[in-house]
């Protein structure tokens, strides 16, 4: 019932904010413009000004409650707001208060020097930000992104940053390194078809990058450049997740457990958050569901399961796509060889 309530809440927040976007639009670019602003129009461009600088950003955060509020959120709405408004209201209309859509690209403009100043600043550190991470005994998906937060900043343009660096780093400058072969080191996609579907989607993504490209380019140079570079990015990605699945098994140390599933999501426990394993076939299928379950299941052909369902006491952070970042209070995982994985398992937690 609870839940019900909040998704009947954010579609009331939804249909308030489509309301105010749409009576804004209707007012300035269909007939009703000649209808209402053929006189004073102050009063009501003050309003329009209101509507998207303040309510519409209120309004957004709103309908997002999985992102708390926060002052520079607002802000940063709020200039999108006026900048939306300058390109909403005609310029005639607007030309008394043209000074508030200038403050919205300056604030954004201002995020975005700050923005580049950190890249510029991450590069400018990245040869200590490597020195640190051979001092972390963990995989480089887990030592990278540590490292540059201890020495940059934890800030999403850094976080996507960092994720396509070890993109690359997979994708270009990792084939020499051997699999990792070590006790309570277990895999997860050798029995699956995960990896021989990514090279299925490197083939047919390469396929229709020769065959559509140069028939689209003759139609549309920006689009076919456009999909050239995203097809590009997309190989590049799939090589890049394909060492990634390789090279970075589950593994058990130091009263740590490292689970990874290519460059997709990544998760660090600690043994202490565990609370209980299930392996009920029954309850596994109840908890699976639940949006606070996180999978490290590898991709196959047909439909697979997990093994197992790891219970923790608290909810835990995963890395995902991108930088974002999820709490979860459920893993569930399918291994190689989840009786194997188990026994390490529980005996780390005895010894615990």
């Amino acid at each position: 019932m609870v839940v019900s309530q909040r998704d009947l809440k954010s579609y009331i927040w939804m249909a308030l904010l489509l309301l105010v976007l749409a009576t804004n639009f209707a007012l300035y670019r269909t007939p009703l413009t000649e209808v209402f602003l053929s006189e004073e129009t102050k009063g009501v461009i003050l309003g329009s000004l209101f509507d998207l600088a303040i309510v519409t950003p209120l309004l957004i955060i709103a309908i997002d409650r999985k992102n708390k509020f926060t002052i520079k959120r607002f802000i940063m709405l709020m200039a999108g707001g006026l900048i939306f408004a300058k390109l909403l209201i005609p310029a005639q209309h607007l030309a008394p208060f043209v000074g508030f859509s200038y403050v919205g690209f300056a604030i954004e403009g201002f995020i975005i020097l700050f923005e580049l100043s950190l890249i510029g600043f991450l590069f400018f550190l990245m040869p200590a930000v490597i020195r640190d991470v051979r001092t972390y005994d963990e995989g480089l998906l887990f030592a990278f992104p540590k490292a540059v937060q201890k020495r940059v900043s934890k800030h999403r343009i850094v976080q996507m940053i960092i994720s396509d660096l070890l993109m690359f780093y997979y994708a270009f400058a990792s084939w020499k390194r051997p699999v990792p072969v070590a006790p309570n080191t277990f895999t997860l996609h050798k029995k699956s078809s995960l990896l021989a579907f990514q090279i299925m989607l490197i083939h047919a993504i390469v396929i229709e990058t020769l065959g559509i490209h140069w028939w689209l380019h003759e139609k549309s140079m920006v689009i076919s450049i456009i999909l050239l570079i995203l097809n590009i990015y997309s190989v590049v990605f799939f090589l890049g997740d394909i060492q990634a699945v390789r090279l970075n098994p589950v593994r058990l140390k130091e009263q740590k457990l490292y689970l990874s599933l290519g460059l997709v999501k990544q998760m660090e426990l600690s043994l202490d958050d565990i609370k209980s394993i299930t392996t009920d076939q029954e309850e596994l299928k109840k908890k699976l569901n639940a949006k606070t379950t996180i999978e490290f299941v590898a991709r196959d052909f047909e439909e697979v399961h997990p093994h197992m369902i790891l219970e923790l006491k608290k909810p835990c952070t995963a890395s995902l796509l991108i930088g974002f970042k999820k709490q979860y209070s459920r893993v569930a995982i399918r291994l190689d060889d989840p009786i194997a994985f188990k026994q390490a398992l529980q005996q780390h937690l005895i010894n615990e």
